[in-house]
């Protein structure tokens, strides 16, 4: 099929779309945390049986104590606080403009593997990282920018820390990639990473859970609000198991630089989700900073 690769990449974006919008209902009724350990626990679920359909085994064991330091410390840092910081951000500050912050993520993991892998960087990739910087600077300047009678949106009182919230996702993420590219090294299945990635993360917050003796607390909030499991469940669907399972394909079919180009479009998503779904009022500045910010992407990648 032609473009398969790039069709995934699309199908790819939108579904992570999906997921911030299925998770930001969660959050909205158990909190972001019940979210992220629920989601943990489905998305464990659904790469186990991927495992063991498409690679024909339940689990990757066998594997080297270095490609488990690696990939588990990427799995904690990047889905285990990474997206804790990221589901509060949903609820502070909404899935668009959380979404647009995490683009930062490929910029700061190009910037950390300059920094600590000696990979270089090119004029054009340095160019692109200040566009999707502008871009996103842009976007959150245009909060400040409405005039009352243009309709805003209502008021966030947490917008402030909910902004450094997405911040430290886009750096958890980043980080999470870098320990990721440590322990995929020899050509290992992405598909078995991603399935130690996210045990690694599963095990971290639930035993940080147990030990906080929230666990109980957890179940209650789900068993009294079980509306939440179908949005969790959701998330969990579109983001490890359809998302991540076409991202695998995108690269596979086409070059890395167009599928990650594409797959990094979900803020383009989230604008029509934003203002439809959640209602929010946004002006021209929110939109071109938005595309400010993925032509910044693009060039980074493509350079």
């Amino acid at each position: 099929m032609p473009y398969l690769g790039e069709i995934a990449a699309l199908i790819t974006s939108l579904s992570f779309a999906f997921t911030a919008t299925f998770f930001t209902f969660g959050g909205r009724l158990v909190g972001s945390e019940i979210v992220n350990r629920t989601r943990l626990l489905f998305g464990l679920a659904l790469l186990l049986f991927s495992h063991r359909l498409f690679l024909g085994t339940l689990f990757p064991f066998g594997v080297d104590g270095q490609r488990w330091l690696w990939l588990g410390l990427s799995g904690v840092i990047g889905l285990s606080l990474g997206d804790a910081f990221l589901f509060q951000a949903f609820l502070w500050i909404g899935p668009r403009l959380a979404m647009l912050l995490m683009s930062l993520a490929p910029v700061l993991a190009a910037l950390l593997a300059w920094v600590f892998l000696g990979e270089t960087l090119n004029i054009g990739q340095m160019t692109g990282i200040l566009l999707t910087i502008g871009g996103v600077v842009w976007v959150i300047l245009e909060r400040n920018q409405h005039a009352p009678s243009e309709n805003p949106s209502p008021p966030r009182p947490h917008f402030g820390i909910g902004i450094l919230f997405g911040l430290g996702a886009a750096t958890g993420q980043a980080l999470g990639l870098l320990l990721s590219k440590l322990g995929l090294y020899g050509g290992f299945s992405a598909l078995s990473g991603n399935l130690i990635r996210m045990s690694a993360a599963a095990a971290a917050i639930w035993l940080y859970t147990l030990l906080r003796g929230q666990a109980g607390n957890t179940l209650r909030q789900l068993t009294q609000r079980p509306q939440s499991l179908p949005y969790i469940l959701g998330g969990a669907v579109f983001g490890p198991l359809i998302g991540v399972s076409l991202s695998l394909l995108a690269v596979q079919r086409t070059e890395v630089g167009i599928a990650s180009t594409l797959i990094a479009l979900t803020p383009i998503f989230m604008l029509p989700i934003g203002a439809l779904v959640f209602k929010e009022r946004f002006g021209w500045q929110a939109v071109a900073g938005t595309l400010l910010a993925i032509l910044g992407v693009g060039l980074l990648f493509l350079s």
